[in-house]
């Protein structure tokens, strides 16, 4: 689909329902829609297809897999280059405690990253052996996370 997809209303509804409840059958979810199982198998179809709907995943709890300290981490780069920034993201991404890394504009840090793990021991252990190892980091400043009343994974549908 384009930058700016048109969504009719059938389709706002299956990417409403499927955000909140992805395992949801395709019958259940055209029931919950108020639309026939075939036209609305097709929407979806069309919508995975397009790419709008990315894939399906399992949200786990963090603290029942023991996953109790997040931080976010601000990180600057040594030199602005496309080359630099190119090697951060790609070493980065090997990292399962990372769970999301932005390039930012705003701030005195050239990156966001929330990365979770157990403890202070843990974090610290990523820190030093892992992140400050890669090339091209002048600064790093983090922020631990204390509560998070807010944590939505559903996008806005207007």
């Amino acid at each position: 689909m384009s930058s700016s997809p048109s969504l009719d209303r059938y389709d706002k509804l299956i990417l409403t329902t499927l955000q909140q409840q992805g395992r949801i059958s395709n019958q259940e979810l055209a029931d919950a829609i108020k639309l026939s199982p075939s036209p609305c198998l097709r929407r979806v179809k069309l919508l995975e297809e397009s790419g709008l709907i990315e894939g399906y995943v399992a949200l786990l709890n963090a603290k029942q897999l023991g996953l109790t300290l997040m931080a976010l981490i601000s990180v600057s780069m040594d030199k602005h280059t496309p080359e630099r920034f190119n090697h951060f993201e790609t070493e980065l991404a090997q990292y399962p405690e990372v769970l999301e890394c932005h390039l930012i504009t705003g701030q005195s840090a050239d990156y966001l990253l929330k990365v979770i793990v157990k403890d202070m021991e843990s974090y610290q252990h990523f820190l030093l052996n892992k992140l400050t190892r890669l090339e091209g980091i002048s600064d790093v400043h983090t922020s631990f996370v204390m509560k998070s009343p807010i944590n939505k994974t559903a996008l806005p549908l207007s």
